[in-house]
């Protein structure tokens, strides 16, 4: 997932450069950022601290502000540097870099501890290319999957192999019972499957899909609703059930997945939507 040419580069910085990227605990799984290695520094100087959030122009950290620490960063005109660090993957090293700014602001963090402060920091210039790629590649995966978020994706076996999707491994969770489905096709806002069992048991069941991705292994937990069933001709006991994923619970990861899968397909609509609220549609064409 990582951007390498110059072109990509610019792109991100001139689209993103001053969107912020929270750093929640999702973020920091997915940019593999390492947090004991975040500090700032001045004239020798350094003080640990935890990225709040980043922009390509900016960031905002939490700090413990004491006497010491104003009074050196005043000698140099609230001019400090903050240094970044993220993990590597199959790499024993992570890389780090440092990204000169200036302290614009402190607020306190709260009441309990008057010295531990947000300072926000503006960068004096553009960042090295590695937080462009960080950042830029995050937010555009966030992009992607507002505008194109009913697509769907036909999981043909070129398309499987090049999410690095493991189709053995899907289950779903209904009622507190795990069964195995067959995944037919996917998008960021929801997902078609061929699961066993009976339509009026399962239809406006909350649903819990486990998708299993290589490179890196992970599985993905998808939390969402069955909104319609879709029948297969000559199978009672089995059909086709369309899964309308929370959109706010849509994991980065998975976002980083498919659009990084868009992208490499280009711009064209892959097929037809599956985004359809009305829970009482039956769709007995099986000629898909």
């Amino acid at each position: 997932m990582s951007v390498t040419t110059s072109q990509q580069i610019a792109r991100l910085y001139e689209q993103y450069s001053t969107i912020d990227v929270t750093f929640t605990r999702d973020v920091i799984k997915n940019t593999l950022l390492y947090p004991k290695q975040i500090f700032i520094k001045c004239i020798g100087y350094q003080w640990p601290c935890i990225l709040y959030s980043s922009s390509m122009s900016g960031a905002k950290v939490i700090i413990n502000v004491q006497n010491s620490f104003k009074q050196i960063v005043g000698k140099a005109n609230n001019n400090v540097s903050l240094r970044y660090s993220f993990i590597q993957r199959e790499k024993s090293d992570p890389i780090s870099f440092f990204v000169n700014a200036r302290i614009v602001d402190y607020v306190p963090y709260g009441n309990e501890n008057p010295d531990l402060n947000f300072i926000q920091l503006s960068f004096s210039g553009q960042p090295p290319d590695d937080l462009i790629g960080k950042l830029g590649t995050l937010l555009d995966a966030h992009s992607i999957a507002q505008n194109r978020k009913e697509e769907r994706i036909a999981l043909t076996t070129d398309a499987i192999k090049a999410l690095r999707l493991n189709v053995r491994g899907a289950m779903v969770l209904i009622d507190h019972i795990q069964r195995k489905c067959i995944v037919r096709d996917i998008s960021f806002s929801a997902a078609r499957l061929i699961i066993m069992g009976v339509p009026k048991f399962l239809v406006n069941k909350p649903i819990a899909l486990k998708l299993k991705f290589e490179d890196p292994d992970e599985t993905i937990d998808l939390i969402g609703k069955v909104i319609r069933f879709e029948a297969i001709e000559g199978r009672q006991d089995v059909g086709a059930f369309v899964v309308q994923f929370h959109e706010g619970n849509v994991p980065v990861e998975y976002k980083m997945r498919l659009s990084l899968y868009l992208k490499s397909q280009g711009k064209r609509p892959l097929v037809s939507s599956v985004t359809n609220t009305n829970t009482n549609s039956k769709n007995t064409d099986n000629k898909e």
